[in-house]
């Protein structure tokens, strides 16, 4: 397996990695336009020349980046996909000078597994503002909130 920048040719494996994952209420729905715009933001995972897991990284502000849109295949869970695609993701923000990486998930203890620990949803302000404030399940949120410092590259 190995993961690497998305290319606007894996669009419709990512769109379709997101939309079952999100059948699944493991995450929010994500449009192909929207992945189309933000594809700079994603990797992908291959193993055998097939997509099987994405993850993007959004920053945030100048000290906050988003591990966001983890998803992988059914056949490829627990297999070190998804540890390899948000270990590049927090290494992406490293390299961008990022000190604090969260992620908002209904798997906690995946994310407890990476080094991320638990924090309360409201010191996470920007987050709250621009994406929670248009989320469908904003008045009954149930995805946790983790977080991990890291230290920029010099």
């Amino acid at each position: 397996m190995k993961v690497r920048v998305a290319k606007v040719s894996d669009v419709d494996v990512i769109h379709a990695l997101i939309s079952d994952s999100a059948e699944q209420d493991r995450m929010l729905f994500r449009s192909k336009s929207d992945i189309f715009e933000n594809i700079q933001a994603f990797v992908v995972a291959e193993d055998d020349n097939r997509v099987v897991g994405c993850c993007a990284l959004e920053v945030i502000w100048a000290d906050l980046s988003e591990v966001k849109s983890l998803a992988v295949d059914a056949q490829s869970r627990g297999k070190g996909v998804g540890r390899a695609l948000v270990k590049t993701t927090v290494d992406k923000a490293v390299e961008l000078g990022v000190t604090r990486v969260f992620a908002l998930t209904l798997e906690p203890e995946f994310f407890t597994r990476m080094g991320f620990g638990l924090v309360d949803r409201s010191t996470l302000p920007m987050k709250v503002w621009r994406d929670c404030a248009r989320c469908p399940k904003q008045q009954h949120c149930d995805e946790i909130a983790m977080i991990m410092a890291v230290q920029p590259n010099s």
